[in-house]
């Protein structure tokens, strides 16, 4: 395979720029995700990408739940505070409020919008393993476009 094109081609998929949440027993974790999509209408369900050596990783393969923070334009702070684990304190991880789903893993505050999944299948095949996640709950704050890595000028494929 020509690996230029292949990450070439790959980088051309546009993607939203979300803030995972996990939570298993009294620990928890958010993180910042980008391969994320929705897959299916009924039952609702998600597919995430999780790093294999994260927290978050091994906190939802435990737990089988998450949540998705959906982060609004404008939000770049946001996703920079989770590319690299912060625990809770006070309420807040890192400047950032929380508050815990109907299923305990902790949505960021400020998201416009949110959901909670239960985890249908979990998949490792990779250096990240693909989740899949059944909405079963699902939250707007307001109206917003979703912050994408273009909007950030990051690349993160390939």
């Amino acid at each position: 395979m020509d690996e230029k094109a292949k990450k070439q081609a790959l980088l051309m998929i546009p993607y939203g720029l979300y803030v995972l949440g996990a939570k298993h027993g009294d620990k928890q974790t958010v993180a910042t995700v980008n391969w994320a999509t929705q897959t299916a209408f009924n039952p609702p369900l998600v597919v995430v990408g999780i790093k294999k050596d994260s927290t978050s990783h091994d906190l939802v393969k435990q737990s089988k739940k998450f949540t998705m923070s959906m982060l609004g334009a404008g939000q770049k702070a946001i996703a920079m505070a989770f590319f690299k684990h912060v625990d809770p304190q006070d309420g807040k991880f890192g400047a950032y409020a929380y508050e815990a789903g109907a299923n305990g893993a902790p949505i960021i505050s400020e998201a416009p919008a949110s959901v909670e999944c239960e985890v249908v299948g979990f998949y490792e095949l990779g250096d990240h393993s693909t989740v899949i996640g059944q909405v079963t709950e699902a939250h707007v704050k307001r109206d917003s476009e979703v912050l994408t890595l273009a909007e950030c000028g990051f690349k993160y494929g390939g």
